[in-house]
Order: C-alpha cells, then sequence, then structure tokens
C-alpha cells in the first residue's frame, strides 16, 4: 500500500535511489570531434597573434564574422513587420519552395509540377539526420556510402541513426585531388540500389570537386547500378562565386531522371549559423508520392524538435523570394567567394616566394571554402606549438580564415614545419 510523502521526503528519496542504484556510472565521456578539439584549444591559447583555421564560417578580411548587407535589409523589414500576424504555416511553405528553386533552378519542372517533398530543418546538419531517420524508416537493411574523406559529423548522423556506412574513394593524397578512377569503380561495384552521399561544390575538408564532364559520368553510373544521391549542399556559391554554378550536379542528375535528396543550409552563405536554417528536399515521380513522402518528413521531425525557430526561414525567405535582395545576396556571395580565391592565390604565392621544395599548386586547384594542404599530423601540431595556428589534424585549412595581414605569417610557418625532416619533426613535438 502507498503512504503520502512530502515533496522534500519524496526528493531525498529519489535521490538517494538513484544514487544507491549508480544510475550513470557506466556512462563514459565521449570522444571530442576534432574541431571542437581545435576550437577550445585555440580559445585557451592566450597568444595575441594566434590564428584558427579549423572555422567552417565565412570571415571578412579582418577575421571577422560577416553578417550580409541583404540579411540587414531582411532583418530591418521584419522589425516593421508584425510577427504574431504571420502564418508560420505559409512561410515555411514558400521557404521550402525557395530553397528548391535554388537547388534545381527557377524553371525545373520538379518546381513546376511539384515533385518534390520539402521540409524545413535545423540547418544542414539537422536535414541529413532526417534523412538519415527516413532512410532507416523506410530502407531499413540499407547503408550509406561516404566519401573518403568527408566532413567527420556524417559518420555521427548516419551512425546515431544506426545506418551502416561504408565508403567509396575520393581524394588521391599523391595528386591532391580527385580519384575519378577508383571513385567510378567503387560506384560500380556497390550493391544495386545504394545510398551515396555527394558534396555538389566545396567538397568539405578537400577542397576538390569533379568536373561538370566527370558529374556526368558518375551520374550515368549512378543510372546504371540505380543508386540513391543524396546531396550535401553546405557551401553553394563559395566554390565559383555563383549559386547555379555551384548547383551543376543536382541539375544533371535531375536532367537525368533521377530521384535526389538533398540538404540545404544558409549557414555559412547567409551568415546565418547561428539561426540553423536549413531545408531538405525528397524527389518523387508524382504529387500523391511527394504528399506521402512529406508526411513522413513531418512526423519524424516532429518528434525530434517538433517545428524549427521561424525568425531565420523568415530571413531567408524574404531575401530568396525579393528580387532585389536576392540580387544583392548574389553579388555579395560572389565577393565572399572572390576573397577566398584572391587568399589561395596569395598562400600559394607567398609559399613559392619562399623556394619552398614543395608543389603547393593544389591551393589554387582546389576551391571553396577548405584547402586540404598535405600537413602531416606532426607537423600540423608543430604549427601550433610554435606559431600558435590551429588546424585539424588531417591539415584542413579555412580559407576564409587567411587574411590580407596573416598570410605571409603562415606561409613562413608552414615553410619552416615542411622544412624538417619527419626524424626532426618527432624530436621537435617530443621537446614540448
Amino acid at each position: 500500500m502507498w503512504r503520502y510523502i512530502n515533496g522534500r521526503t519524496a526528493r531525498r528519496f529519489l535521490s538517494t535511489s538513484a544514487t544507491a542504484r549508480g544510475w550513470w556510472n557506466h556512462v563514459r565521456p565521449a570522444p571530442k570531434d576534432p574541431i571542437v578539439s581545435v576550437n577550445e584549444a585555440f580559445l585557451a591559447d592566450p597568444f595575441p597573434l594566434k590564428i584558427h583555421l579549423g572555422v567552417g564560417t565565412y570571415r571578412d578580411d579582418d577575421g571577422k564574422p560577416l553578417i550580409p548587407h541583404c540579411v540587414r535589409d531582411a532583418e530591418a523589414k521584419i522589425e516593421r513587420c508584425k510577427l504574431e500576424n504571420l502564418n508560420s504555416s505559409a512561410v515555411t511553405s514558400k521557404f521550402v519552395l525557395e530553397s528548391v528553386k535554388l537547388a534545381y533552378g527557377n524553371d525545373s519542372y520538379v518546381v513546376r509540377e511539384g515533385l518534390f517533398a520539402g521540409i524545413p530543418a535545423l540547418s544542414g546538419t539537422g536535414a541529413c539526420r532526417l534523412f538519415a531517420e527516413f532512410q532507416r524508416h523506410f530502407y531499413p537493411d540499407s547503408q550509406i556510402y561516404l566519401p573518403d574523406p568527408t566532413w567527420s559529423n556524417h559518420h555521427n548522423i548516419w551512425g546515431q541513426a544506426e545506418i551502416p556506412i561504408k565508403t567509396f574513394h575520393y581524394y588521391n593524397r599523391d595528386t591532391k585531388g580527385l580519384d575519378f578512377a577508383a571513385l567510378i569503380n567503387d560506384v560500380k561495384n556497390a550493391p544495386d540500389c545504394s545510398f551515396f552521399l555527394l558534396h555538389p561544390c566545396a567538397h568539405n575538408p578537400t577542397g576538390v570537386d569533379p568536373t561538370e564532364e566527370q558529374w556526368r559520368e558518375i551520374s550515368y553510373q549512378f543510372k546504371v547500378k540505380n543508386h540513391f544521391p543524396f546531396f550535401d549542399m553546405a557551401y553553394q556559391g563559395f566554390s565559383t562565386g555563383d549559386l547555379d554554378k555551384d548547383a551543376v550536379a543536382l541539375r544533371i542528375f535531375l536532367e537525368d531522371g533521377h530521384l535526389i535528396g538533398c540538404a540545404q543550409t544558409f549557414a555559412k552563405n547567409m551568415g546565418l549559423f547561428g539561426h540553423k536554417v536549413g531545408c531538405l528536399s525528397v524527389l518523387c515521380q508524382d504529387i500523391k508520392q511527394a504528399s506521402a513522402v512529406k508526411s513522413q518528413l513531418q512526423k519524424i521531425a516532429h518528434s525530434m524538435y517538433s517545428s524549427p525557430h521561424i525568425h531565420g526561414i523568415l530571413l531567408v525567405t524574404m531575401i530568396l523570394s525579393d528580387p532585389d535582395m536576392k540580387a544583392l545576396w548574389r553579388k555579395e556571395i560572389n565577393v565572399m567567394a572572390k576573397r577566398i580565391q584572391t587568399m589561395r592565390s596569395s598562400l600559394r604565392q607567398s609559399l613559392e616566394t619562399l623556394d619552398s621544395s614543395f608543389n603547393w599548386e593544389h591551393i589554387t586547384t582546389q576551391g571553396g571554402m577548405f584547402c586540404f594542404s598535405g600537413l602531416t599530423p606532426d607537423q600540423v601540431k608543430l604549427l601550433e606549438k610554435i606559431f600558435h595556428i590551429y588546424m585539424t589534424p588531417d591539415g584542413r585549412i579555412s580559407m576564409a580564415a587567411v587574411t590580407t595581414s596573416n598570410v605571409k605569417y603562415l606561409a613562413n610557418a608552414i615553410h619552416q614545419v615542411t622544412r624538417i625532416d619527419e626524424e626532426a619533426l618527432t624530436a621537435c613535438n617530443n621537446r614540448f
């Protein structure tokens, strides 16, 4: 028989019971993400001239986060609106439509005929996670092929969804470019109807993208094998400076009749990192199928976070649906991309001026936000210890963090650590 226990006694009883049972004694700290570890080490360093090359968001030439003018204009318009009168359902529907237009083209037949299921997501990470859950629900025996290498969180996302992960060849460490023959071979050898994750532009972490001709061959081989392409488009605009050119991979696959999944984020190309504005779209054969897929995506999203934050969605929708604002954004994203390209040229030139014995051509042949430098983990460690320059152990450089004021310092530091032979490098690192 239960007897009454007052609040204080109940709390003491529950606390004692939980302690006695040791509910969480078996929980161990999770391994830190390499990017998080780099950020923590950078913040703890008091050195005034330190450089953080691990950031994944755009920085201006002063090293500061940039909020584009189009976003500021949209913010001003929102302040003049009465937010309580907004129909959130109408706003999110318009946001999805404008996002799909940006990915597949304004005049695309999938837009005209409504052959897509789309929902807002918590940035690109959330869009990927939603699709991974969708994949698990409706293809429980499937697996996902990720490029080697890829953004480290892709492994976490599909792993948490309990989707078996395989990798396919992508980066050639000798040429510091695309390992196209091996990639195609892996596509051909994968079981029919496999899921593949692809980066349509500005590949993270390598900065290496297929050419248009190579994308056409990849699309053809996917068609032969009936593979499903899922694109994670995190950096549209940062590869060429042209939003449409950076979406050419999706449009080639669309031309070839593929059904496609796509994760989009506006965290980087609109400077909205803190707003977590993303979109997940899945192409379908007809309107009835699109309605069914959308309902299932909404159900999954509702159990995870119910509904996304409306403010960021409203900002993006205003920019994408207003011709003047969208034109301004296109100009601004082009300026951002050109600054990154200028820093690539400047870093390469600075290294070559120092008479480095290494070939640094890949700095300018790679594109987008990141450069896969070719630096070893030991060299990266020495850059941190001696020069206070921070990056992930794989040698990935965020070119957005390179500025006019630090590029020569960075080049000299890279030159110094690459001059040391492997034995001496190990000895140097052991001294610290």
